[in-house]
């Protein structure tokens, strides 16, 4: 028994933290609640909306499309790396992750691919019409990555954007 005390504690095992019991508390009464159903709900919505609006301009998602809250896009066929959008993106004021896609042949530092998620967004408040309006930015900054005029009236754009959606939404 004092071999097994020895490995569980304090390695595996410790006191317990009350912060961490506080905070978990607090988030299940929320996951339990109406309104985080109807914002998940949302989340799900604005994904397949922006998948679908990235899709019907070109982009391939991997595997076809969402069925939760993020995206993954492989651009290879768009002649763009994923670090390369990643950045163009940024400098616009949009936030994505380079990522590999699968049976990627460049380095994961560099990556076919960037991922994309719909949570923040939908915390903001956004719907389906925004994801149509983030996709048409999303898409002038990728056709347009080396043009810094292109780049900086994105950033414009997704500022004004985000200035109508500036509180969490409650769902």
């Amino acid at each position: 028994a004092k071999g097994v005390d020895k490995l569980v504690f304090p390695g595996l095992q410790g006191g317990p933290l009350m912060h961490v019991i506080a905070a978990k508390a607090v988030a299940f009464q929320e996951a339990l609640s109406p309104g985080f159903k109807r914002y998940q709900q949302q989340v799900l919505a604005n994904a397949k909306a922006l998948a679908q609006g990235l899709v019907e301009r070109g982009y391939k998602i991997v595997s076809g499309g969402t069925d939760t809250h993020l995206m993954l896009l492989n651009l290879s066929n768009k002649g763009i790396t994923g670090k390369d959008a990643d950045a163009a993106l940024d400098a616009a004021g949009i936030i994505v992750n380079k990522n590999a896609v699968p049976y990627d042949e460049k380095p994961p530092a560099v990556a076919s691919g960037i991922r994309l998620g719909t949570p923040i967004v939908s915390t903001r408040g956004m719907r389906e019409p925004e994801m149509k309006q983030i996709v048409g930015l999303v898409d002038r900054v990728l056709q347009h990555r080396q043009e810094p005029a292109v780049l900086e009236e994105v950033r414009a754009e997704a500022k004004a954007l985000n200035s109508r959606f500036p509180f969490i939404h409650q769902y």
